[in-house]
């Protein structure tokens, strides 16, 4: 489909016409033409773009189906469809299905079971043998079958000897491990941040120092090994200056934070809301606060959704046996619009970042190049409710409320998906 935008406003980096009001033409999948009054050509699409933003189409770093094994929670389906509507072109998908993804059998189920898809849809294959974190999983094997990268998930690797093993054997084929940080002796059964707050609520709390020494063994493994690794869910003032000073020493690693951590504090847990339950729990003022610092000078690389579907019985329930989780895809736009990130903070954390930590093509908004990418308004409002909501479950604390910043278009695999 050729399509011609005009008007729109380009945020990215890597390209000439970052910050530039312009008009942009696709044909054939390629970027043919960026300029001004550019003139609509026959059976050519016409996108007005005025007040708009066309960015790198967004990929998810952390982003959980069911498909397979959990399709009542999500399958490829619903969560590719969720992904377009939230501006994301590209997902890495976690490996806790069931079965796990832990051999290159089911890396390639999710990749064919995903062709033809305008989203991207890039396994990521286990660490550990049904996550048990006791067996290597067939790592090597399943990066040459399509596997992205390698994460047990939401599951800590709490074996010190074993993630040392795991560190080394994939650095050996130039792979890159994605790591849960949490102390599981410290953390306990404890699910909301040790605070004032848990005293308050009468509950026991996950202190900073779960997290925070979990990430400390890590670097020191990382260091030992001289090996690249990837921490994700980052929560903590603590975490963001552990990893700052690792950085700074010259260490291989990054990092990501979930976009509700930029914004939900622990507070919003005084009604006992178990849409608010998540895993690592929701911190102080000053964590966010630290967060943020942390994406502006570059400790933090990448902004990702953390979705977590779950289906109604698992959530509307009593917030202690409530499950861990929201879906996330549709609504990190408006997060990040609302914590105060500019057009090209939201690229290079959710467009370009992403790709390079997993050595992927970057789209690049210029002539001749394949198009990929989003456009979004960052002004606009909408609600977010059950008529518009594409996932298949709905534990979200966002259902029925307004947000600011609004998908209109993405395009990516020579397919168009836009939005009123």
């Amino acid at each position: 489909m050729n399509l011609l935008i005009t008007g729109v406003t380009i945020a990215d980096p890597n390209s000439q016409f970052n910050q530039k009001t312009c008009d942009v033409r696709v044909e054939q999948g390629k970027i043919t033409a960026i300029g001004s009054n550019l003139k609509p050509a026959n059976k050519e699409e016409v996108f007005d773009g005025t007040g708009a933003i066309l960015s790198p189409g967004f990929f998810d770093l952390n982003c959980s189906i069911g498909d397979p094994g959990f399709e009542t929670k999500e399958d490829i389906e619903t969560a590719t469809r969720a992904a377009m509507s939230g501006g994301f072109t590209g997902l890495a998908v976690l490996p806790h299905t069931k079965p796990v993804v832990h051999s290159k059998g089911e890396v390639a189920y999710i990749i064919n079971k995903a062709k033809g898809n305008l989203v991207d849809v890039l396994p990521v294959g286990a660490v550990s043998h049904d996550l048990e974190g006791k067996e290597l999983a067939e790592m090597y094997d399943m990066q040459q079958s399509g596997a992205v990268a390698f994460s047990d998930g939401s599951k800590p690797i709490t074996d010190d000897g074993f993630m040392s093993r795991a560190l080394q054997y994939v650095k050996g084929f130039n792979g890159l491990m994605m790591v849960h940080p949490e102390n599981k002796s410290i953390a306990g059964k404890s699910q909301i941040n040790e605070s004032k707050t848990s005293v308050l609520l009468g509950m026991k709390g996950v202190p900073a120092l779960a997290e925070e020494m979990h990430i400390s063994r890590d670097i020191f493994l990382a260091a030992y090994h001289d090996a690249p690794l990837h921490i994700s869910n980052i929560t903590t003032a603590g975490s963001v200056a552990l990893i700052k000073r690792a950085k700074k020493d010259g260490l291989k690693i990054s990092c990501d934070v979930a976009a509700h951590y930029l914004v939900f504090t622990e507070e919003l847990l005084n009604d006992f809301d178990s849409n608010y339950k998540v895993k690592p729990p929701l911190r102080g003022k000053s964590d966010i606060k630290a967060l943020l610092n942390g994406l502006k000078d570059g400790t933090i690389d990448a902004v990702c959704s953390q979705h977590r579907p779950q289906e109604i019985e698992f959530k509307a329930v009593e917030f202690e046996i409530a499950s861990y989780g929201i879906i996330a895809l549709q609504t990190v736009l408006p997060l990040l619009i609302k914590a105060g990130l500019d057009a090209t903070q939201i690229a290079e954390k959710l467009s370009i970042n992403p790709r390079k930590l997993l050595k992927l093509p970057v789209p690049v908004i210029a002539e001749n190049e394949t198009a990929n990418f989003t456009v979004y308004h960052p002004a606009k409002e909408w609600e977010y409710n059950s008529t518009n909501n594409q996932s298949k479950s709905a534990n979200s604390p966002l259902l029925n409320k307004k947000l600011t910043g609004k998908v209109q278009l993405v395009y990516n695999n020579k397919q168009l998906q836009a939005y009123g």
